[in-house]
């Protein structure tokens, strides 16, 4: 199931959705992505848990695709307290279901991303041991730290000729910018 090349890596995903019911009389009920199944089948809104009103499915399958000019953001992910899989999710009001995932990712940076334009949901899941430990291997083959390099300003001297300094109509003797008057010539 996995796909892989010199600079991409490949798996499925299956995204698990809880419904609880809502707290409040505004929301009837209360979506949430709990889990990640890697290596899942296709699968949509397949139920795998009931428990009184709570429900859980198996949403959908997505593909997790690793690039190797990505790794600085796994590195991050990886190296946070809780490394995680970005679940994407939008609503469809007039869907089947109220919510399709839509992505699922282990970019910090790309989660941040669907984030900020506000027309999606981000869940933040942990990751599975097995799935970890794929990650990491990818970012180890793959990732370069990038050195660093300061730019330097190029040295100025006060005998440069400055170009472009007020308006070159006006005759003046100091660098200071005057706007020219209508019908002075």
């Amino acid at each position: 199931m996995t796909k892989k090349s010199a600079h991409r890596a490949e798996l499925p995903l299956g995204v698990v959705l809880r419904r609880t019911p809502g707290v409040t009389r505004w929301a009837r009920w209360y979506w949430r992505a709990i889990a990640i199944l890697p290596g899942a089948a296709p699968a949509q809104w397949a139920e795998l848990r009931r428990d009184g009103e709570s429900v859980e499915y198996h949403a959908a399958t997505l593909p997790l695709t690793l690039y190797s000019s990505d790794t600085e953001a796994y590195a991050v992910n990886l190296a946070d307290a809780v490394p995680s899989i970005y679940v994407v999710l939008r609503k469809e009001p007039d869907g089947p279901a109220p919510l399709r995932a839509f992505a699922v990712t282990a970019s910090v940076y790309e989660a941040q991303d669907y984030c900020d334009s506000g027309e999606e949901l981000v869940e933040k899941v942990p990751m599975p041991e097995g799935l970890l430990a794929w990650v990491g291997d990818f970012v180890d083959q793959h990732h370069e730290e990038e050195v660093f390099v300061k730019r330097r300003r190029r040295n100025w001297s006060p005998e440069q000729k400055q170009d472009g300094i007020g308006d070159m109509r006006i005759r003046q003797d100091a660098d200071v910018f005057r706007v020219p008057q209508r019908g002075a010539r």
